[in-house]
């Protein structure tokens, strides 16, 4: 097919050419034939090719956003002519953010890719009728995990989901790479400032605070951590950072950036005593975690000083926050690492092939994610670097097995 080209064209293009497992999947003997398959997730370059790989799988595929700024809207336009049906732009509009998601649910999907269980949640309080055709969803993050977790626990759950987020291949490489590099990433884009010298408070050690935490210190940056889990606690400060509550360490921050996926991280005590210039982001999925409608209610004025930095006056001090307080990494730039996605979308591409075989015969619960189909990306990415590496012999797994 010839595709008149434009910027979102290219970026998939691009994306393509460094997303080796996805590559290798396209060529295995794998069939999504007869299947429609609906995502909800961050509408960019690299999901794009996610999409046009299970397309080329043989499902029908129907795409909106999970997060109403991290669609970009050049490559959602691109990507219909690979034969993808899109219902997204990039909105501040909540409303018009779940008329999408109402969209996808139009096309009674067989499985969901979801990115945060906006889709899967409401599929299952307004759009009760998509679930007679509903066969199993795919779930990308902590947080879609937690809220799928919820309506298990609540009795609510009418379809398996695998839980992909908790794949070691994703959270270890997807949330501690991926989010500590492209975090940075968008904070220095959109502020040109410099990181070394800096105070840095990074709310929540998980993961993905592990990994914005480890990045930051090899920028230069003084790392401090909050934590309500003592044994992140501990961990953070073995990794060598200054740990402490909040209210100690909010006002000694030149940066602060949330990842913690719980709302009011930082509360209106807080954000009066936060220091002159201070830049917060927040890394979390959804943007409660900086709480927006407290700092419009108390700031004097307000107004963008950059593209994607907003100024806030608060008693007579400049507050600046990146991406509106949405997801940082995708709100104001280009998220992940394209090889770290990779990765990422080879677990969801497996986890859907997985649900469209095995349906039948699973329960309406949240699944752990598949071990051998963990550790078969794992040796796919391996297999992609041109790395081999070393097996056991019968005596090895004769002693393991020995008491």
């Amino acid at each position: 097919m010839d595709i008149i080209k434009n910027t979102g064209h290219q970026k998939i293009e691009w994306v393509s050419k460094h997303m080796s497992l996805l590559n290798e999947i396209q060529r295995m003997d794998f069939s999504l034939s007869g299947f429609k398959v609906g995502m909800s997730i961050h509408l960019e370059a690299k999901t794009a090719y996610l999409a046009i790989t299970l397309k080329k799988l043989g499902a029908e595929v129907f795409v909106t956003g999970c997060n109403p700024l991290s669609t970009q809207d050049d490559v959602a336009e691109a990507l219909k002519d690979y034969g993808v049906i899109v219902h997204a732009k990039r909105t501040e509009s909540e409303e018009e953010y779940f008329s999408f998601l109402h969209n996808i649910l139009d096309y009674k999907p067989d499985l969901i890719l979801d990115d945060g269980a906006d889709l899967t949640i409401l599929a299952h309080t307004q759009r009760k009728e998509v679930l007679d055709n509903l066969k199993g969803v795919s779930e990308e993050t902590t947080t879609g995990v937690r809220r799928l977790r919820n309506l298990q626990e609540h009795g609510i759950l009418k379809i398996p989901v695998i839980a992909v987020n908790n794949a070691k291949m994703k959270f270890m490489f997807d949330n501690r790479y991926g989010t500590g590099q492209s975090t940075w990433d968008s904070i220095m884009r959109n502020t040109n400032l410099l990181i070394a010298g800096k105070n840095v408070l990074i709310a929540g050690y998980g993961w993905c605070g592990r990994g914005i935490a480890m990045r930051a210190h090899g920028l230069g940056a003084r790392v401090m951590v909050s934590e309500v889990d003592p044994i992140k606690a501990v961990e953070a400060l073995m990794d060598g950072f200054k740990v402490g509550k909040i209210e100690e360490l909010a006002p000694l921050a030149d940066i602060i950036v949330t990842a913690t996926g719980v709302r009011d991280v930082l509360n209106e005590s807080i954000i009066k005593n936060l220091k002159d210039g201070v830049l917060l982001a927040n890394a979390g999925h959804f943007n409660v975690e900086i709480p927006m409608e407290v700092l419009e209610r108390i700031s004097e004025q307000k107004y963008e000083i950059r593209k994607n930095v907003t100024c806030y006056k608060v008693a007579g001090k400049d507050l600046y926050v990146i991406g509106s307080g949405r997801l940082v990494n995708l709100a104001a730039a280009d998220g992940h690492p394209v090889e770290i996605m990779d990765i990422s979308f080879a677990l969801q591409t497996l986890s859907l092939l997985h649900l469209a075989k095995n349906y039948k015969k699973m329960d309406n619960i949240v699944y752990e994610y598949p071990d051998e189909l963990d550790r078969e990306v794992a040796r796919l990415k391996l297999r992609s670097l041109g790395i081999e590496i070393d097996t056991l012999s019968d005596e090895q797994r004769e002693y393991l097995g020995g008491i």
